[in-house]
Formats: structure tokens, sequence, C-alpha cells
């Protein structure tokens, strides 16, 4: 697998990059996008089998498996025969024989080789060829879909990481507000319904505190399970630091997207493989020209009769010929198939223009999502300081 294929789609898809501080030393037990993906592309399950998929497909489209090759195939035989034989001549006595033994060996080489097949042979391997070209897509996009679900649960794992931080600061305000309400009811500044709700706050940021290490250890578990891991291990942290990816090179990425998009690149592959299909369909009306040879030996052991002394007979020798076949009329079939495969490469060319269409699409949305998504994280930014601000005032 070519890992250069993984880092674009890592940043294609990931609108947030997490990269580690080179100033602050690394905990051993902190898991770094590098390390993640690195695990992911050696142990996931789904990699492993599209992997596997491709071999599969390399077999296929290897020349053992073209019809190129002659096919060699030996036969022997034994027969042996036990008969008991009357026999009644005109005018003369009958002769009854009993147990008559006879034996036949036989073996034989036989070459078959095809020198023409209306070319259907090697549009055949020409498709084979394209098809494993396919499976090489196809496992790329099993890559590029498990590397973009392992980045999801990546970054959720972080964010509910960073979320139990502001959580337990918020319980830790509440728990001094609690103290501080009391000290005020105690000292008839206030009421006691000052202090109950402030002991309100404490129960419900409890309860999100709980909630929310429940969801994180939930989504671990699902980190786990993609890397192929001990799903109960929870005993790591993740990389909760962010860098936004600079606008010229998101704009790069977009520009080559709709030529790398591995869905275009398969329909592309699809109907090269359907035009090659049609090429196969039509080689039905060409003859097909045969070429065959063997070499074979025999040995017939006959037992002696009435009228004819025992022998053994030994035959050996080689024969070759040649062969055409050719149909001139197969009932319609090679018509029919080769208009059903103009259809599928015109259904193959449809979904095609479809796929550009929706690859457009998801590119329009991915970018204005983006561009949304990093304006609010801007105005947030501007909200944390003054809402800091505020805090500073009323603590």
């Amino acid at each position: 697998m070519n890992t250069k294929i993984i880092y674009v789609t890592v940043f294609f898809f990931g609108w947030l990059s997490f990269s580690a501080n080179a100033q602050e030393p690394l905990q051993d037990s902190l898991l770094t996008k590098e390390e993640v993906i690195s695990r992911a592309l050696d142990s996931n399950f789904g990699i492993k089998i599209a992997s596997n998929n491709v071999d599969i497909a390399e077999n296929n489209q290897s020349i053992l498996n073209s019809g190129y090759l002659p096919s060699l195939r030996a036969v022997g035989g034994y027969s042996y025969d036990l008969n008991d034989r009357l026999t009644e001549p005109e005018g003369g006595e009958n002769v009854d024989q009993r147990g008559i033994e006879g034996e036949a060996y036989s073996t034989s080489i036989n070459l078959d080789y095809t020198l023409f097949d209306g070319l259907g042979r090697l549009y055949n391997y020409k498709s084979l060829k394209e098809q494993y070209n396919l499976s090489q897509l196809e496992a790329r996009e099993t890559i590029e879909n498990t590397i973009l679900q392992l980045l999801t649960v990546y970054y959720e794992v972080a964010r509910l990481s960073q979320n139990m931080e502001v959580l337990e600061e918020t319980l830790q305000i509440s728990q001094e507000r609690v103290k501080r309400a009391q000290y005020q009811f105690e000292y008839g500044q206030s009421n006691n319904l000052v202090v109950l709700n402030a002991k309100v706050d404490v129960n419900t940021d409890s309860i999100n505190i709980i909630e929310t290490r429940q969801q994180l250890q939930n989504t671990k578990r699902d980190l786990n399970v993609i890397l192929n891991r001990d799903i109960n291990n929870r005993e790591f942290q993740v990389d909760t630091l962010v860098d936004f990816i600079p606008q010229l090179q998101i704009e790069s990425f977009l520009e080559q997207s709709a030529y790398n998009n591995v869905s275009l690149l398969q329909a592309q592959s699809n109907i090269i493989i359907s035009d090659y299909d049609i090429k196969v369909s039509k080689s039905g009306y060409l003859p097909t020209v045969g070429l065959t040879g063997s070499y074979g030996w025999n040995r017939n052991i006959s037992a002696a009769t009435a009228f004819f002394p025992g022998s053994t007979t030994t035959t050996d020798g080689l024969s070759a010929g040649i062969n055409l076949s050719w149909d001139l009329f197969d009932g319609g079939q090679t018509s029919v198939a080769i208009q059903n495969a103009k259809i599928n490469k015109e259904n193959q060319q449809l979904q095609k223009k479809q796929i550009a269409l929706q690859v457009e699409r998801d590119i329009a949305n991915a970018l204005g999502n983006y561009e949304n998504k990093l304006y609010i994280y801007r105005v947030q930014e501007e909200n944390v300081l003054t809402n800091q601000d505020n805090f500073n005032r009323s603590e």
C-alpha cells in the first residue's frame, strides 16, 4: 500500500491537523495521529481484507490465467478381460474355452493450444489487467474510509478529553460557589434558597462529568477496535493541540480532488472494462483455430483361441493436427451479448457523470462547512477572552 495516498487523504478530509508541541515531552501513553495511522495500516481488519483482494486480482491478471499458454495432459489406462467362449462351427465339433484372459495397457501425452479465438483471449487478458487496477482503487477507497473513520474517532477522543477538563474545572467552581453561598447565608446576606441552587449546580456538574466520562470510554473503545487493539485498553491519551491547514494548501487539495477522487477513478476503470467486454463479445463472430498433438503408447495382450495363437501387440507414435471451428449462427446469443455489453458501458458512463456531480457538490459543501466552522472558531476565541475577563472580575 502506498502510504502517500493516506496522508493526501488525511489532509483532504481532515479540517484540523493535530500536531505535537516540540517544546513539551510526550507522555508514554500519548497516541499521536501518525502513530494511529501507522497502526491502522498494519492491523486494521478491513485494510487487510482489501489487501488480500488485491493479491487475488494480481493472481488473476497473470499470464497463467490468460489462456495464452497451452494445456498438456497425460492419460493412462489398463484393462483386464476374463471371458468364456463357446465356438460352434458348422459340421465341426464345438470348442468350449474357459478363462480366456486379455490385457491392454495405454498411455499418452496430449497437447492442446488455441492459435486464434477471435481476439477474445486478448481483450479478456486486458480486462483482467484493468480489474487489477480497479481492485487497487477499491483497496485505496477502503484505506481512505478507514483513515477518515479513524481520525473522526481520534478527534472525538480529543474533544471529550478537553470537555472532561472543562467539566472538572466547572465542578470545582460550583463547589466553591456552595461554600460562598453558605458563608453568605450564615452572615445573613442571602437565604437558604441560594445554597440549595448552588448544590443543584454541583449535582448537575457531577452528572455531566459521569456522562462525559462514559462517552470518552466508549469512544476510546471505538478507537481500539479500528486499531485492532484490546478494547478495554483506555490508559492512553491523544494529542489535543490543534493547527489549522493553511488556506493555500486547502485550495491546492480542492483543485486536485476532482482528478484524484477514488470514486471517479473507479468509474473510469469500469468504463474501460465494459469496453473490453464489448470486444470480447464480438469475438464470437470470428472462428477459432486450434493445434493438437499427442504421443501415445499402447500394448494389447490377447490369449490364444481355438483358431489363433495368443499375441502381444505394442504400438507407439506421434500425432498432430490443426482444427478450425466457426459458429456461423449461434441462435443470436453473440448479438444479445454485444447489445447488453454496450448498454452496460452506457450505464457506467452515466454513473461516472453522476459521481462527478456528487463530488463537485461534496467539495463545495466541505469548503463551505470548513470556512463557517473556522469563522465560528475565531468568534468563540474572542468570547473565551471576554468570558474569562468576566469570570475573573466575578471571582
